[in-house]
């Protein structure tokens, strides 16, 4: 049985690249496997199903190496256990790592030390994308800039709307309608308003 492996780092990042390559390979949909989640480790639901449902002689297709993930001793754990257990890898971007039979001793040296100058540039590449993120953090509040959600302004008629609210003049859906702020916001300020009083 032949299957596949995508993954993309957040649901915001887009995997048809990957599954264009894969398309080619004609493997049916039911056995492709995508995360959408960081390559930092293996915790990954469609990775673990995967890993399940591979028995000996099945082939794996990937990729890259960086789409396996991007811990160097994890890759070489994965890549080395699911060798151990028979399954055979290919990464379509580099032709050189490829389990497959018909391999010489010299091609599966080759193919370990790609493996591991693959994977250690695939860390290398997590740890400078986690540098530059936060160096671009740190710059942008130096300069201001707000992260999070903006804080919502207290409306001018709060305090008459609690206060019809308080009295039971008016519901608690009317106040939240006529403040237009949601339950939990309401709560807030209204916590603050009763601090102040």
């Amino acid at each position: 049985m032949t299957y596949a492996y995508v993954r993309v780092s957040t649901t915001e990042q887009n995997e048809n690249r990957q599954m264009d390559s894969i398309a080619e390979l004609k493997i049916p949909k039911e056995r492709i496997y995508l995360d959408k989640l960081s390559g930092k480790n293996f915790d990954r639901p469609e990775w673990q199903k995967l890993v399940k449902k591979l028995k000996t002689g099945d082939v794996l297709y990937i990729k890259s190496i960086d789409r396996l993930g991007r811990d160097y001793l994890e890759i070489q754990n994965q890549w080395n256990t699911l060798k151990e257990r028979g399954i055979k890898i290919s990464v379509l971007d580099m032709p050189l790592l490829n389990t497959r039979e018909g391999k010489s001793l010299v091609e599966m040296f080759v193919a370990d030390m790609v493996l591991h100058v693959q994977s250690f540039f695939a860390q290398v590449e997590r740890e400078n994308l986690r540098q530059r993120q936060l160096e671009g953090i740190k710059s942008a509040i130096a300069r201001g800039v707000k992260f999070g959600r903006p804080q919502k302004k207290l409306p001018n008629n709060f305090n008459a709307v609690v206060q019809r609210w308080e009295t039971k003049q008016i519901t608690f859906a009317q106040a939240l309608a006529e403040t237009n702020l949601k339950q939990s916001t309401f709560y807030k300020f209204l916590r603050q308003y009763r601090k102040e009083r």
